[in-house]
């Protein structure tokens, strides 16, 4: 079974939910989580997960989920996964702690795409699941939104470092979400009657002592000015220490923040720049675009018009084509396990090599002298390869690597030249990519 990747999808926001819980030890686990995939099951509909995973991927069923259970039991923790293989996708973590007092359930859950959640009809039996977890089981917090906005509000963390936060948990009104659960303890500290007047589109006593609260009807709609707006109200009306029009303030930030950014990159890195912007935190996306946007590659330097290129001066040409060819199986050899498009030596493969590169930050990460021994050298000699076999170029070998150059049109191209320079930096991988070289070549081949 190949489960819906998330990077396999488009880079868009998703419906966070985290569940901080508890539950019975004493009880045999079938019974005791039995509620849980009995509202999961009647509530999830169309991101029901189909698959569940222990050491291994099985198809979704009750047994499927305990014997999942049984694979994973640590005397600590115990951890499996549920997944779909259709879109949307869902991501949901179960965790179990055996150690904790009282023992921990945990549940994290993620469905992408946000915009699945844009109808009414889809919100509410999702917080209808919620509601029945949180009646079922002693929470002490429990929220749900999206997921860009939960990364700009500060969560989990807000601001406290990691083990303050660890050791306190959510204890006081951090943040209003879309759909919050509080717990008895936040209740009591907040007020039960001022909780239960908040105004929110639901607000709901449960039988346990929690809150149920939902702030707008819609999930996706979240950075609506309306939502926004009901947002903080709630916020401060559970906080009166904080100023309303502060935290508004703060909330139309963070819109403006997501709001979209149509793309418009120069158009001889489009494809790399694409990459980058889906490599980058769903809340720094909108950021990222509209820097790129505004980002224009310094033009390839590494040519020569074809009237003044330098002459071969190699004793046996033929040699030298074949260590440019050897070359350039050394960057398949390097690269072929996490860039398998490199095998193919196209236009689409100098982009998934200069992604690769930039990902991993290679000019940062690696030696300096193993970079400018080995990999330059692999780069060159697999870039003026691809110059030839798509474009065809023509190489005029020289004994100096960064002098050896590809004829192609009316200009020649220094590969070697080119790899030098691309490998000086992180931000040298963008400003002389392998994609922007080869692009320019080609437009100047007739």
């Amino acid at each position: 079974m190949k489960v819906l990747e998330f990077h396999d999808m488009k880079a868009e926001d998703s419906l966070l939910l985290t569940f901080d819980g508890a539950f019975d030890m004493r009880a045999a686990l079938e019974s005791e989580l039995g509620p849980l995939f009995q509202a999961l099951e009647e509530y999830a509909g169309e991101w029901m997960p189909d698959v569940v995973e222990g050491k291994r991927q099985r198809p979704y069923a009750r047994a499927a989920i305990w014997k999942a259970l049984e694979e994973k039991h640590g005397e600590r923790v115990t951890t499996i996964g549920l997944y779909r293989t259709k879109w949307p996708g869902l991501r949901m973590t179960l965790r179990l702690y055996f150690s904790t007092t009282p023992p921990r359930l945990d549940i994290l859950l993620e469905v992408r795409p946000l915009s699945f959640f844009t109808e009414a009809e889809r919100c509410i039996p999702f917080v209808e699941m919620v509601r029945a977890w949180a009646s079922h089981y002693p929470v002490s917090h429990a929220s749900a939104h999206s997921l860009a906005d939960d990364q700009l509000s500060g969560a989990p963390d807000f601001g406290r470092d990691d083990r303050t936060s660890r050791r306190d948990g959510f204890d006081k009104i951090y943040e209003v979400s879309w759909l919050n659960v509080f717990g008895p303890k936040l209740v009591e500290t907040v007020g039960r009657q001022r909780m239960l007047s908040t105004p929110a589109h639901r607000v709901e006593g449960l039988a346990n002592g929690s809150v149920l609260l939902v702030a707008w009807p819609t999930a996706a709609d979240f950075a609506r000015e309306e939502a926004r707006v009901a947002q903080a109200r709630a916020h401060v009306h559970l906080r009166p220490d904080l100023d309303y029009g502060s935290v508004l303030r703060t909330l139309r930030e963070r819109s403006a923040t997501l709001a979209p950014v149509e793309p418009c990159f120069h158009p001889d890195v489009v494809p790399l720049l694409s990459r980058v912007v889906d490599s980058v935190a769903i809340h720094e996306r909108q950021r990222k675009i509209g820097e790129l946007n505004s980002y224009k590659p310094p033009d390839p330097e590494e040519w020569r018009s074809a009237d003044s290129a330098l002459p071969s001066d190699v004793e046996d040409p033929e040699r030298a084509l074949e260590h440019y060819g050897y070359l350039a199986e050394r960057l398949v050899a390097l690269l072929h396990t996490k860039v398998t498009s490199v095998l193919k030596g196209t236009p689409e493969s100098l982009t998934d090599v200069d992604y690769q590169f930039w990902h991993e930050e290679f000019p940062r990460i690696f030696e300096r002298q193993h970079i400018d021994a080995h990999a330059v050298p692999a780069i060159g000699g697999y870039l003026g390869e691809v110059l030839v076999r798509n474009l065809g170029g023509q190489w005029i070998p020289r004994k100096k690597l960064e002098e050896a150059q590809v004829l192609v049109g009316n200009r020649v191209w220094f590969p070697f030249a080119r790899a030098h320079h691309y490998m000086r930096s992180c931000q040298s991988l963008l400003d002389s990519s392998l994609t922007q070289l080869y692009r320019a070549a080609e437009r100047h081949r007739g």
